[in-house]
């Protein structure tokens, strides 16, 4: 018992000075507030009385304890992704705030230089590209549920209407006050045609294409399209004769049947900063030509982030304008498609005939 007891007061040094050094190695747990947290938690000091200690953070969950949504504690615990994990998870709900970096590498207990390293490690992205990202997302989901322009800005963390247009410019593509009218008073013109990889759709606003799919069928291609934007004009490209649309179609289409050229057209890039350096790679890469997943983080800049990487391309909502189809796994697998195996194997193979032929 005296052992144990010497074991707990100095845990209990260890709590009372915040030591980041002990961190991982115990976990204390506040009865009061049902709460476990790490020993550097910045959180305000329980009464001693009111304490327990645990070797693990399961020994404390099995206690019935939560862990402390400040501190993370469970991450003290695992690699050094599970902690950059976490530290998403405390960026994505304190978005709204300041977050210098500073702060941020407190709540991670490292050095301000080492977490910022670790977390585009891990995450792709540097955490103020990371927060920025959680900022918009939060802000469009605002405007879906009706929230005001000025009001979804200044809750995402904006501060001004200046900062919402300068942050949402090029990643709505419409407006902010359109875009939370679901597309009210935007014109989005769209075309569908039969190819040899099935039906495909193309749509655009005015300021370029948002949407190009593959899909079952030229209705459901039309459904997908209208739960995006629920409130616009949506014209058929041959009822928009003003629209360049039906000629951008059609030199798609030239370029999936008839090996042309893929067209240059101009593209709304809806993402983060990564996944954008990622697209903008992948167009850059020669058809005929693959890079593995590897390769593709390495020339957005980020070559540790290869997960992040394969995630950028599953996010791709623009198909073959974005030939991440060219992205494949290290062993030369095929990976995934977010069209399907079946269409990426058919246009690397038309891609590959045309290089053969051509040499």
């Amino acid at each position: 018992m005296a052992d144990l007891e010497t074991l707990d007061e100095t845990r209990w040094q260890q709590v009372t000075t915040r030591d980041r050094a002990a961190d991982g190695q115990f976990v204390y747990a506040v009865k009061t507030t049902g709460i476990y947290c790490r020993p550097s938690c910045p959180s305000r000091l329980a009464k001693r009385a009111h304490v327990r200690f645990f070797t693990t953070t399961a020994e404390a969950a099995e206690a019935g304890f939560r862990p402390c949504r400040r501190c993370h504690p469970a991450a003290a615990q695992e690699p050094a992704a599970s902690l950059m994990q976490a530290m998403a998870h405390y960026i994505a709900d304190h978005a709204g705030e300041s977050l210098p970096l500073a702060r941020l590498a407190r709540q991670a207990g490292m050095a301000p230089t080492h977490f910022q390293r670790t977390f585009k490690a891990a995450l792709g992205v540097s955490p103020r590209e990371y927060q920025a990202a959680q900022r918009l997302a939060r802000f469009k989901q605002a405007l879906r549920e009706g929230e005001g322009v000025l009001e979804a800005g200044l809750d995402a963390g904006f501060g001004s209407t200046s900062r919402v247009y300068e942050a949402a410019d090029g990643s709505l593509g419409m407006t902010p006050s359109a875009y939370r009218a679901g597309g009210a008073g935007e014109h989005i013109v769209h075309a569908t045609r039969e190819t040899a990889l099935g039906p495909l759709m193309m749509a655009a606003t005015r300021r370029g294409v948002c949407f190009v799919q593959f899909g079952e069928s030229a209705e459901a291609l039309l459904t997908q399209l209208a739960a995006e934007f629920p409130k616009a004009a949506l014209l058929r490209a041959a009822l928009a004769a003003a629209a360049p649309l039906d000629d951008w179609m059609a030199a798609l289409a030239a370029h999936l049947e008839q090996a042309a050229p893929r067209p240059d057209l101009p593209l709304d890039l809806i993402g983060t900063a990564f996944q954008i350096r990622v697209w903008r790679f992948l167009m850059s890469v020669k058809p005929g030509d693959v890079v593995s997943y590897s390769e593709l983080a390495a020339g957005a800049g980020k070559p540790r982030a290869i997960r992040a990487a394969a995630s950028a391309c599953a996010a791709n909502r623009i198909a073959v304008l974005i030939p991440c189809h060219r992205a494949l796994r290290a062993d030369g697998s095929l990976g995934g498609y977010r069209w399907g195996l079946e269409r990426k194997r058919a246009l690397l193979d038309a891609e590959r005939r045309v290089r053969t032929s051509a040499g």
